[in-house]
């Protein structure tokens, strides 16, 4: 768990490094400035929706149902390709659906805020467009979570040694975890994740 949280608070510097590279010089933050954790994490969740809405988009809707299986595979390799429910790996649509219900369940334990949506029934859709605007949902969930954390809260212990801003990093290292193999679904199918996409 401490090695997890180590990489999501380097994920969180980097991609918050990345995103000040971004800002016009009138946006531009000297070094030694103290950020509100609120502002920061956002910036660092903005650049990760940014690329997953991207991703999420990218894959074909006939394609939302795709798996990969072992017969793509070499044959000598040896891996498992059932799910702890033993019904396969999740398909791109899921594991989207999958990455909603997350940000739902860290934003929530993060700042405490309830969502109005049915988190559980996110998982009985299939079609395309209702898992984007269900996705868009979640990160505007997120987004408002966040906008929770201050000074004073954002050491304070959720659950153990997580805290609300442990949290905040936890939802941006999950997602780009996820990230990381639904960019390899789309490459089966012969489509370039757009944040790949040098044209």
């Amino acid at each position: 768990m401490l090695k997890r949280m180590v990489v999501a608070v380097a994920l969180v510097a980097c991609t918050s490094l990345n995103s000040q590279a971004q800002m016009t010089p009138a946006q531009k933050i000297t070094p030694g400035t103290m950020v509100d954790p609120a502002k920061s994490f956002d910036a660092a969740l903005t650049a990760f929706e940014d690329q997953f809405m991207g991703l999420a988009k990218a894959m074909p809707a006939e394609k939302y149902s795709f798996a990969p299986s072992a017969a793509i595979f070499a044959a000598s390799q040896k891996t498992d390709y059932l799910s702890p429910n033993n019904q396969g790996v999740r398909g791109f649509g899921q594991m989207v659906v999958h990455v909603a219900q997350a940000n739902y369940f860290y934003g929530g334990m993060l700042s405490g805020l309830k969502p109005d949506v049915d988190v559980k029934a996110l998982a009985e859709l299939k079609d395309k467009d209702q898992i984007v605007a269900a996705l868009e949902k979640s990160f505007e969930f997120v987004h408002k979570s966040i906008g929770t954390l201050t000074v004073q809260n954002a050491f304070e212990s959720v659950r153990g040694s997580q805290t609300r801003v442990s949290l905040a990093g936890g939802v941006i290292a999950h997602g780009f975890d996820h990230y990381g193999q639904l960019a390899e679904y789309l490459r089966m199918n012969g489509v370039i994740p757009p944040a790949s996409d040098k044209k």
